[in-house]
């Protein structure tokens, strides 16, 4: 079923989670979301699949620079991670009515 107003599409995760990585060369890391790429269906996570950069030399730094920046990781290799394990989400009402992320575990809300 499409969506008809808002064509983005509901991720199962937002910046500010706490995540575990389930797939990958990054696997069994965790790390805060720091940014989600939601056209590309990616995200950015603290800490994990390090990439170098070379700086050219600038006004800035004359010797240029080798530089660790993190790179984006498909959602799908995602997971909220709760007490150190990756946990399934799912969404339901709150008692204000609203809809809410909740773990499929232990049915707190997110």
């Amino acid at each position: 079923m499409e969506r008809k107003f808002n064509k983005q599409p509901k991720l199962h995760i937002k910046s500010g989670d706490s995540v575990i990585v389930i797939a990958g060369n990054s696997k069994g890391k965790t790390g805060i979301v720091t940014k989600v790429l939601v056209d590309k269906n990616r995200a950015v996570i603290e800490g994990v699949n390090l990439q170098t950069k070379h700086i050219k030399p600038n006004a800035n730094s004359p010797q240029g620079a080798i530089e660790k920046r993190e790179g984006s990781i498909h959602i799908s290799n995602i997971a909220i991670a709760e007490n150190g394990k990756a946990v399934k989400i799912g969404r339901k009402l709150n008692d204000a009515g609203k809809l809410q992320r909740y773990s499929k575990e232990s049915g707190k809300f997110i």
